[in-house]
């Protein structure tokens, strides 16, 4: 008998994640769908094809109905609050998938919770911008019990990734497009598999792996500084950026020139969620002795942007911010 799915998460990356589920799933019942904003989960629902979905109030009556559970939260606090609810019910059974971006730690706390009440857990953070996930391009890191993975896999396999190859984009200069929007499905690699593998794994590499594209639009922003004050402009730093590292490099760099990073309503990778993510691994640096200045300073950089833009602050905010410790304008 096919399972019953639920999703629980509707932010940024969760919208995304879900519509591919509902759409691209080959589900035989309708997904299950809660968020604690009802209304989030009825505007997406909306959107979808009819009688594929339905969603529920209470976080309980989600859990209760379903055989595997997808989360997708924002913070450590949050997930761990909704699995802590969760759990209260009887869930003996019951596959937890979590795509949430936490600290190891956590993950590995959330096991215990899960499996103590007689439920199974897997993790599977992702990687790449709400673009993707919009797209369904996104690339999965799944770690847990190998029976258990293999259990989530067709849920992602096509769905929420689809093969790419080099996760190719489709950028066009001042048309403020999202990072990474898929151009074409080819070939390639778009899973990471730590199956039989401790589920924090998951959640550690995609902590070390954020930091990347930290430092990245550090580095981007301080060439962009540097490249209108000392002459060379941004226009022929841009084209040296396109012809050298196509891909992510080129998209923020986009960003960065059309003033996308003050200009959204919505971060597409809220300042808030960046320096979480900046606090886990600078504490997982602290703890096993390793520094990581590069980091400290997009840090710092990430902290002047919740000042001049609060919450709504993007990570692209950095170039706002190394404009302002330059002499220029937060805004470009």
């Amino acid at each position: 008998m096919a399972p019953q799915l639920a999703w629980i998460g509707l932010g940024n990356m969760g919208r995304g994640m879900c519509k591919n589920l509902v759409e691209k799933g080959d589900l035989d019942k309708p997904l299950i769908i809660f968020n604690r904003t009802t209304k989030r989960a009825t505007d997406l629902q909306a959107k979808l094809s009819t009688g594929k979905s339905t969603v529920v109030e209470e976080l309980g009556e989600a859990v209760a109905k379903a055989d595997i559970i997808f989360t997708c939260l924002g913070d450590d606090q949050a997930i761990t609050e909704t699995l802590s609810t969760a759990v209260r019910g009887d869930v003996k059974g019951k596959l937890f998938v979590d795509c949430s971006t936490v600290h190891p730690d956590t993950t590995n706390k959330l096991v215990k919770t899960v499996e103590e009440h007689g439920a199974h857990f897997v993790a599977c953070p992702v990687f790449g911008a709400p673009a993707m996930a919009e797209g369904g391009q996104l690339v999965c890191v799944l770690a847990g019990q190998k029976s258990l993975v293999e259990k989530v896999r067709p849920y992602c396999k096509g769905v929420i990734w689809t093969y790419s190859q080099g996760l190719p984009i489709d950028y066009k200069p001042n048309t403020h497009r999202e990072m990474l929007i898929p151009r074409s499905s080819t070939s390639g690699r778009a899973e990471i598999d730590f199956s039989d593998q401790a589920p924090g794994k998951a959640t550690h590499l995609k902590i070390i792996g954020n930091t990347f594209v930290l430092n990245m639009v550090e580095t981007l922003s301080e060439g962009h500084a540097l490249a209108e004050k000392s002459g060379l402009g941004s226009e022929n730093l841009h084209n040296f950026i396109e012809t050298m590292f196509p891909g992510p490099y080129t998209a923020y760099s986009g960003r960065l020139m059309g003033g996308d990073y003050y200009k959204r309503d919505e971060p597409l990778f809220g300042v808030d969620l960046a320096r979480k993510d900046a606090k886990h691994a600078l504490s997982l640096a602290n703890a096993c002795g390793v520094k990581m200045r590069d980091l400290e300073v997009a840090d710092a950089h990430l902290a002047d942007v919740q000042k001049v833009q609060g919450s709504k602050g993007d990570i692209a905010g950095i170039y706002g911010a190394v404009r302002q410790e330059s002499g220029l304008k937060y805004e470009n």
